[in-house]
């Protein structure tokens, strides 16, 4: 493999931190959304020219597909301890959906960057890479449900991925977080009454 940092692109400042400048595209794409920024508005807010941009990233769409990982990484729902085993699924639904209400609603950026990106977005090729984000979510999801030997996982893999997208949607268009939160636990109910229907 190639030393990457024994290799300086032409314009391409020496204290240059491409995990910095990842971190700053990442902030910018959520808030903005991946179609109303132009390279331009991002080697600005970097601090780079464009072709130092591209030996960095290779492509928008590339830098895209890195913040989105970035910001499953670091500001994602924690699915996977809401969804244990030892914790009963109806109860696991609602930690799910009120972390979503409260995520979903702080900061500058509101809505979750991987649902409002995969709905939002015009160019197809960063629109597939935040779809693709999100199948894999619905399917981690829907596999965890699984696990516990309830034949309706899909249909509640679905279901939930439904109530989150509501959620981001809601948040996107500055709805208080107290009022989120209600949703979420109506969101949640609907959860529970499937289940003891079933």
């Amino acid at each position: 493999m190639i030393d990457t940092k024994k290799i300086t692109a032409r314009g391409r400042p020496r204290s240059f931190d491409r995990d910095k400048a990842l971190a700053t595209a990442q902030r910018l794409f959520h808030q903005k959304g991946y179609d109303a920024l132009s390279v331009a508005d991002l080697t600005a807010a970097i601090g780079i020219n464009p072709p130092s941009f591209y030996a960095a990233f290779g492509s928008k769409a590339a830098l895209y597909a890195e913040a989105l990982w970035l910001y499953e990484a670091n500001e994602g729902l924690d699915v996977a301890t809401a969804l244990a085993p030892e914790i009963p699924l109806g109860q696991g639904v609602a930690a799910i959906f009120k972390q979503a209400a409260d995520a979903y609603a702080s900061g500058d950026a509101r809505g979750c960057m991987v649902i409002e990106g995969a709905r939002g977005t015009v160019d197809p090729e960063a629109g597939a890479v935040a779809r693709s984000r999100m199948e894999a979510s619905r399917s981690f999801i829907r596999d965890k449900i699984a696990a516990r030997d309830l034949p309706q996982a899909e249909i509640l893999a679905d279901y939930i991925m439904m109530a989150l997208a509501g959620l981001s949607s809601s948040a996107k268009n500055g709805l208080p977080t107290q009022r989120l939160r209600t949703l979420a636990a109506m969101a949640a109910d609907g959860v529970t009454q499937h289940i003891e229907e079933a």
